[in-house]
């Protein structure tokens, strides 16, 4: 009975032991991905772009968007979504246009805002 204590007390310490050296090796600070409100990471925009870009060009045709798993499920939804981010409807997207950080309708406003009359 002695000898089984003595073994159990063994592995008890090489567990702790090497649990110990786990919390050790791992970084002291580790990088979460970015979430959306489901709580599903939510993937970086240049990755799926480069993803979707079959052909490398740096241009993102109505066809490779829609050759997507996402798009496949509702093609109509994917389409409208491609032209609304699309702008000047030039057929393509660029990085930007499709990770949305282009303001909308950023030509289109400064052509139809008014210049400010001069100070005299």
């Amino acid at each position: 009975m002695k000898s089984i204590t003595s073994i159990l007390a063994v592995l008890a310490l090489g567990t702790t032991l090497a649990i110990a050296d786990d919390a050790k090796t791992e970084p002291a600070t580790t990088t979460t991905p970015a979430t959306t409100t489901s709580g599903k990471p939510h993937a970086d925009p240049a990755e799926m772009f480069k993803k979707l870009d079959t052909n490398g060009d740096g241009k993102l045709t109505l066809e490779e968007y829609l050759a997507s798993k996402h798009a496949q499920k509702d093609p109509d939804k994917a389409k409208a979504a491609f032209q609304k981010k699309d702008k000047g409807n030039k057929g393509y997207l660029t990085l930007e246009e499709f990770a949305g950080h282009g303001k909308k309708g950023e030509a289109a406003s400064a052509a139809a805002t008014p210049a400010a009359p001069a100070a005299k």
